[in-house]
């Protein structure tokens, strides 16, 4: 990628990225902390293909996913090894189960079965990535993540059994 920068008199600095596919991504950053990010599919057209104003934050958020402090992707052979033994499953919270009217943390489902919860289903609103506050509620189905015996443990428990 070729990166080439140019002072902007008055407004602030321009960032220019040429891509192997020969597109370009522009980066205007203004004095005032304000960001235009453009993009042209051919890095000799005049006209960007695409615009969007973004504020310093927005364009740390953006820049914080490009660089993969958010996600790192997998190897394709060590993906092919975690699929063949960690499961994710939906699991439906019964009202005689041990953990409802509790937090995430209360329940200790980590401890007891090994699984974490990943995500709750409420109501028709998804709440992602819950924190350990969170309360776990009757009617609610749970997004867990696994080996299969720690899911099997996690059902018997949302079915309101004992396990050991």
């Amino acid at each position: 990628m070729q990166v080439k920068m140019a002072n902007l008199p008055g407004i602030g600095k321009k960032f220019s990225f040429i891509t192997a596919q020969n597109s370009m991504i522009v980066l205007i950053v203004h004095h005032t902390g304000k960001r235009e990010l453009y993009f042209f599919h051919d890095q000799d057209n005049d006209e960007a293909d695409f615009a969007i104003d973004l504020t310093a934050d927005e364009t740390r958020e953006l820049g914080a996913h490009l660089l993969g402090a958010m996600f790192q992707p997998v190897d394709v052979d060590k993906m092919k090894l975690l699929k063949s033994q960690i499961v994710t499953e939906w699991i439906k919270l019964d009202k005689h189960s041990s953990i409802v009217n509790k937090t995430i943390s209360q329940s200790e489902v980590r401890k007891k079965t090994g699984v974490s919860i990943v995500g709750i289903f409420r109501d028709n609103d998804v709440i992602a990535s819950p924190g350990l506050d969170e309360v776990l509620l009757e009617g609610d189905t749970v997004m867990v993540i696994g080996k299969q015996e720690e899911i099997s443990k996690f059902e018997a428990l949302c079915e309101g059994k004992e396990i050991s």
